[in-house]
């Protein structure tokens, strides 16, 4: 028997599923407003991705969150039509409350970078090709 698994879904772990969904929202994710009291939660991506946020008290139900393994990183990142999106997208993040990580700068592999972090301290990186 051959097993060919297809990549399907991103998940998150969140401490609060309403914060995090508010600043996915921001990035465009299209989350139904009832999920913002849900236990789980998922937004369909282009090209058939799913993105899936899950509660830290529902995680408990079926793991130690201690037990995550050393070096346990994620990193997302959005695409922007332009470099002057990414500087508008970041100041509007940013005055809405989430911390700035890394300001836009001109990155040496040719494109617009910036780094914002959701509410769970996770980084979010915005770039667009210069």
């Amino acid at each position: 028997m051959t097993v060919t698994p297809r990549f399907d879904a991103i998940g998150l772990v969140v401490s609060d599923m309403a914060a995090s969904l508010a600043f996915y929202r921001r990035l465009g994710l299209d989350i139904p407003p009832e999920a913002d009291s849900a236990p789980h939660a998922e937004a369909a991506l282009p090209g058939g991705l799913r993105m899936m946020w899950d509660t830290e008290e529902a995680v408990r139900a079926y793991t130690d969150l201690a037990d995550a393994p050393a070096g346990d990183r994620t990193a997302l990142a959005f695409r922007c039509a332009a470099p002057a999106e990414v500087d508008a997208l970041y100041g509007d993040l940013v005055a809405a409350g989430y911390r700035g990580h890394r300001a836009p700068w001109d990155a040496p592999w040719g494109q617009r970078y910036a780094v914002v972090l959701d509410p769970d301290g996770r980084g979010v990186d915005l770039f667009a090709d210069a």
